[in-house]
This record gives structure tokens, C-alpha cells and sequence, in this order.
């Protein structure tokens, strides 16, 4: 029975995945233990495996971005980033890279120390980090350690070649194209972080590890072995790097699960008084633009008596109660993978656990892409003919009502092909993949 350690960053969007991955590969006879910050315990219980306290970033998120308890400095981040989300795609993106300076690799030696003690204590076979725990990974390289590398948002997070940069979507859905001039500023940012975490990757490298291979290019450097994904593996989407066993898992979604009585009545509430039902829920950072989700409540409200909508509103639930009512259930969180097989349509940021759920279960969906990979996988949801993509800072309510018919009357017949590949894939599938992959290069070794 192999003895296996999953790292996860303290954000829920990352660590929800990874601890379904932890109960799959559990299932499979492993002996799993789920290392995180102390909030995310929870999730460990959940799957069955045993809790490893490690932290590996300065900044967390619980569930709520807004509500998460953070240091001074996150905080204001945080709120950075939100306002420059206000200002369109390029200055958001520029925002994050500045922000990436100082919260990505941010106090590597004591990561590095951390993982050398708890190597020493529970001598693992091999771990699994996620690929955006900088810190982490770069300490298992250093330190010699077998590793998958699980890859949580779109796949371009592992670059694919010298011309991919990481923080540039490598495409672009059409309704929010930025012109040449801006792309190219976006481009000299990235570059530029580029150079600079190649250094500190090399310096930290050569300090810490100096008979070890270098890393190399910073953004690059993902197990020799196995890198998963949790998205599918599309047919446009750039190749990927030689080396590793490549697995596309398509998407995270744990078993099946009821939904509480709770939440079952206000469906059957929304189902006696809407024809259909709308999901609005733009991730644990972005539900602070309640001026998106009132826009988008209000196009329903305004556009169609026969739509009900559920809101994940997050901090601004009490700023948007005055739009609950027969039609409109608002609530600061809610359960997406129990809700999906249970709407019609969501309107999601791009996230891509967003993306993989409404593909898994079938439900086309409007995007409304704000920052990070989100663009990505907004052109994706575009491409392959399962969403609609618009501007969430130029959205009016006119276009909402609009856009949920087509996608009614189109998107669902055209999830069906995606749904039934991902039936075949998901957790299950990339853990015994994963089992197979790192049990050869164990016997390797």
C-alpha cells in the first residue's frame, strides 16, 4: 500500500478538488494523508484520509475570499485586485502579476524545512502538490522527492513551450479580445516575472540543493513523472511538454450526493413558480461584485416571468436581499455540484471547476470572465459550443434574458459529447492512472 502525501494551497477552489482526489485514490487502498492549513481539516475527515498541518502561502481563502481572515497586506491585495477587475482583462491580469511578486514563492526556506521535517516523520512513497504552490514544488525538487503535479485550473497553467508565459491567456474569447497595444504591455509584464522567479528559483536552488538539477524555467517546472489535470483534454488545446505521463482527468466531481431538505425546498419553492432555474455564482473572490450579480439577477427578473434564480452572493448577500424574493433565492454560499443536475443553466467567472461541473452534468452556461485563466477557459466553453462569453463589465440586463435562450435552445443539446467523455473520466480514472504512473517510478528508483 503505497503511502501518499497531497499538498494543498489554503483555497477552497483547489483544495475541494484535491481532497476528492485524496478519497479516490484512498478507495484504490492508498495510504493518503491531505496536508493543508488547519480550516481545511474538514475536508480531510471528509474523504477518509488522515490531516497533516502545512501551510505553503501567506494569503487563504476559506470559502468567501472577503470573509477570510488575512494579514494586512493580503487583505489590501485582495481589495487591489477587485478594483482593478472594475477596469477590464489587461489591467486585472497586470494586478495579479505584480501581486505574484510577493505572495507566490513567498518564505520558501520555511516551506522547504517544513516538508524536509514532515518527509522525515511519514516517509511517503510520493506526493502530490498542486502545481500553483510554488513554493512546494520547488522544495521537492530540491529535496529529491517523487511527485505528481495536480494541475487545478486550465491547462496552460503547465507551459507548454518557450512561447507560452504564464498570466497570458493563450487564447481569447471574442468579447474580450484586447487590442495589440495592451497584449503587448501584458506580454512585458509576464516576461519580466518570468526572468525574475527563474533567478529566485536558481538562487534558492543553488543554496539549498547544489548537486540537484537546476529547476529551470520557474513557471515550468512540474514533476518528471505524472502532471494531472482536472479538465479535458480538448482537442485545440496546445500540445503539451514531453517527459511526464499527461493525464487529463476531465473533471473533480465526487460521488453523487442528496441534497439537504433545506436546499430541496427552495428548489421545489423556485420549480412551483419558474419554468426554469438559473445558477449565478462567480467563485469565492468574485462574488464581491454584487454589481455583476445584481445586473445579471435583474436581466432575468426584467427579461422572463419564467426563470427563478439562485445567487451565491458571499459578503454582499445583505447588500443584495432587496432582489430575493418568489423567484430568487440569495445566499452567501451553496452547494454547485448538488445544484448543477438540478438547473437549467449557471452563470459562472470561467472558473475551471465551474467549467468542468457544468460540463460534467450537462448544463450549458453565460461566462463572464474577470481574471487569471479564466479567459481561457472562457474560450474554450466558447469554442466548443457549451457557453456564451461576454464582457462582465459591460454586461447589461438585456443581454442576460438573451443570452440564457440561446443557450437553452443550443448549449444543452451540444454539453452532450463532453458529458459523456467526462462519465468516463473523473477522480477514479486519475487515481488509478496516478497509482500506475508513480508505482513504476518507486519500482524505478
Amino acid at each position: 500500500m503505497p503511502r501518499i502525501v497531497i499538498i494543498s494551497p489554503p483555497f477552497l477552489s483547489h483544495a475541494g478538488p484535491l481532497s476528492v482526489l485524496a478519497a479516490a485514490l484512498r478507495d484504490r487502498g492508498a495510504d493518503v494523508h491531505f496536508a493543508c492549513t488547519e480550516a481545511f481539516e474538514p475536508l480531510a475527515t471528509r474523504a477518509g484520509v488522515r490531516f497533516v498541518p502545512l501551510s505553503v502561502s501567506r494569503n487563504a481563502n476559506t470559502g468567501v475570499a472577503e470573509g477570510t481572515r488575512q494579514e494586512a497586506a493580503e487583505a489590501a491585495r485582495l481589495s487591489e485586485f477587485l478594483d482593478a477587475t472594475r477596469l477590464g482583462a489587461i489591467p486585472t491580469l497586470i494586478t495579479q502579476a505584480r501581486h505574484r511578486r510577493a505572495d507566490m514563492l513567498a518564505d520558501p526556506d520555511a516551506v522547504f524545512e517544513d516538508l524536509r521535517f514532515l518527509d522525515e516523520r511519514l516517509r511517503p512513497d510520493w506526493y502530490v502538490v498542486d502545481q500553483l504552490s510554488y513554493a512546494a514544488t520547488l522544495a521537492l525538487h530540491c529535496l529529491g522527492l517523487r511527485y505528481a503535479t495536480f494541475c487545478p485550473g486550465h491547462p496552460t497553467y503547465v507551459l507548454a513551450g518557450p512561447d507560452s508565459w504564464f498570466g497570458v491567456p493563450y487564447e481569447w474569447p471574442g468579447a474580450l479580445r484586447p487590442d495589440a497595444g495592451r497584449l503587448a504591455e501584458l506580454l512585458g509584464v509576464a516576461r519580466e516575472n518570468d526572468r525574475a522567479f527563474t533567478e529566485r528559483f536558481d538562487a534558492f536552488a543553488r543554496d539549498r540543493a547544489p548537486n540537484a538539477p537546476g529547476p529551470g524555467r520557474a513557471f515550468a517546472l512540474t514533476s518528471p513523472h505524472a502532471v494531472l489535470y482536472a479538465y479535458p483534454r480538448l482537442p485545440w488545446l496546445p500540445e503539451r511538454p514531453t517527459g511526464p505521463d499527461h493525464v487529463h482527468a476531465g473533471h473533480m466531481v465526487g460521488p453523487a450526493q442528496p441534497l439537504d431538505d433545506d436546499w430541496s425546498q427552495r428548489l421545489r419553492r423556485l420549480r412551483s413558480r419558474a419554468r426554469r432555474v438559473v445558477l449565478v455564482a462567480l467563485g469565492t473572490f468574485l462574488s464581491a461584485r454584487d454589481d455583476v450579480l445584481r445586473t445579471v439577477v435583474s436581466g432575468v427578473l426584467e427579461g422572463t416571468g419564467s426563470t427563478g434564480v439562485v445567487v451565491a452572493a458571499g459578503q454582499r448577500t445583505a447588500a443584495l436581499a432587496d432582489l430575493a424574493g418568489d423567484r430568487v433565492v440569495v445566499a452567501p454560499s451553496v452547494p454547485q455540484q448538488y445544484l448543477l443536475p438540478r438547473v437549467d443553466a449557471m452563470v459562472h467567472h470561467g472558473g475551471a471547476n465551474s467549467f468542468t461541473e457544468c460540463l460534467r452534468f450537462g448544463v450549458p452556461a453565460l461566462i463572464l470572465p474577470f481574471s487569471s485563466d479564466q479567459f481561457a477557459v472562457a474560450y474554450d466553453g466558447e469554442r466548443a459550443g457549451v457557453a456564451l462569453v461576454r464582457d462582465p463589465n459591460t454586461l447589461s440586463p438585456l443581454d442576460v434574458p438573451a443570452a440564457l435562450d440561446a443557450l437553452l435552445l443550443a448549449g444543452r443539446p451540444r454539453t452532450g459529447r463532453w458529458t459523456r467523455e467526462l462519465a468516463r473520466r473523473g477522480p477514479d480514472f486519475a487515481a488509478a492512472r496516478l497509482l500506475a504512473t508513480m508505482g513504476e517510478a518507486v519500482r524505478a528508483r
